[in-house]
């Protein structure tokens, strides 16, 4: 086992902990400003986890499908917050 083994190991650990704890936020949050941020912090970590598992495995597809989730999330975000802040999305 070399080291950027072990490293990708102990980050997708990490990732998978913090997935977990948005998760959890997201449904547990008292307040919807709490749960766009785990949203928000959930989207994030998945972009994270498919950069990892897109190194792990070698493969530049993946590195697509991040930036592919990461707008998607980004949007949805922004859209979620001006509904909530509001009460529509388009002025």
């Amino acid at each position: 086992m070399n080291v950027l083994d072990l490293a990708l190991n102990i980050g997708l650990a990490c990732v998978t902990l913090a997935l977990l704890m948005c998760g959890w936020r997201l449904f547990k949050g008292p307040h919807a400003t709490d749960r766009i941020l785990a949203l928000d912090t959930l989207y994030m970590n998945a972009v994270a986890l498919i950069v990892l598992l897109g190194i792990r495995w070698r493969t530049e597809l993946l590195f697509e499908g991040a930036l592919i989730v990461a707008m998607l999330g980004f949007a949805s975000t922004v859209a979620l917050a001006r509904y909530l802040s509001r009460g529509d999305v388009v002025e």
